[in-house]
């Protein structure tokens, strides 16, 4: 037989009105106590991030601050105005830019023609996972298929000549440059772009179009005046996430592309060959510049993120 406790009067009058009740802690603890098993949890991600992603970029950029002799200096960074360290920057923020774009425009025509399917539906699921995937499917695999499609005798640049006589690797193989780059990185950036946004185009909500129209306003005014700046931060902010996974891609690069370009390729080869510019652990130097360029667009995309984020609670 159990007995259950009675609220007393008493206990009732200790509160004043309008107070927060205590409330009674039950077997699982304080949650401070429960604060912590939560970290320990979390204790083997933190390890990791600390091994494999922290302590060897530390590494990386602090290289950069000292000479071949281990001497602190600041004179590495007269690399950044070599010319050919210049043309990697440019190389990087073009192919970085263009892909970027041309990835967003081609994903916002299928996030607009995903709306017209249901949620929930097959169309929806398939769409969904395929971008999960192809976002992913990179370095020599996605290489390798890319040389299996258009290279110098792969399958379209054959049949393009066969039909149209068109040859587009009468120069040389366009793959292997940065501007044949292009194709790979359009191929996992339009499905990442697809996975960041089309959360926003499912928080334009219906009721939004029918107050417009209630209030007199056509579809046009609801584009411009709602629809657009609604969406406009969750865009750019894509477009800078496309732009920054763009900008620091290595290994499909590397897999086409051997010598430098980009700066990820330039990195690669100050790190296996003889210093070009002549000047010692110019990789660092060059890691530390794409990190600050990394830190800015992550900075921008953060604060992107939260105003879109806004709209879609």
């Amino acid at each position: 037989m159990t007995t259950t406790a009675q609220k007393t009067p008493a206990d009732t009058a200790s509160v004043p009105a309008g107070a927060e009740r205590p409330v009674t802690r039950g077997a699982g603890g304080t949650p401070l106590r429960r604060r912590r098993v939560g970290w320990l949890g979390f204790a083997p991600f933190g390890v990791y991030v600390l091994l494999f992603l922290a302590v060897p970029g530390l590494v990386a950029i602090a290289s950069g601050f000292f000479d071949a002799d281990g001497r602190f200096t600041f004179a590495n960074f007269a690399t950044l105005a070599d010319p050919t360290i210049l043309s990697n920057f440019a190389g990087s923020i073009w192919l970085s830019a263009v892909s970027a774009l041309i990835s967003a425009v081609l994903g916002v025509l299928v996030c607009w023609a995903l709306t017209a399917a249901r949620p929930d539906g097959l169309v929806r699921a398939i769409v969904d996972s395929a971008s999960s995937v192809f976002a992913q499917f990179g370095g020599v695999m996605l290489a390798f298929a890319w040389i299996a499609t258009l290279g110098q005798n792969a399958l379209v640049p054959v049949i393009l000549k066969a039909v149209t006589g068109v040859d587009i690797n009468a120069n040389g193989p366009i793959l292997y440059s940065v501007t044949g780059l292009l194709f790979p990185y359009v191929y996992f950036g339009l499905p990442l772009f697809v996975l960041s946004f089309m959360p926003a185009m499912d928080g334009l909500r219906p009721q939004w179009g029918e107050a417009v129209a209630t209030l007199g306003g056509t579809r046009l005014h609801y584009w411009l005046r709602v629809g657009l700046p609604v969406l406009a931060p969750a865009f750019f902010g894509s477009l800078i996430l496309l732009f920054a996974n763009a900008f620091s891609s290595y290994a499909t690069a590397a897999a086409l592309i051997s010598q430098g370009g980009i700066i990820p390729l330039a990195i690669k080869q100050q790190l296996t060959s003889e210093t070009i510019v002549g000047v010692a652990n110019t990789a660092g130097v060059l890691a530390l510049g794409m990190v600050v360029i990394m830190a800015v667009l992550m900075s921008l995309y953060s604060a992107l993120d939260r105003r879109t984020r806004r709209w879609q609670r």
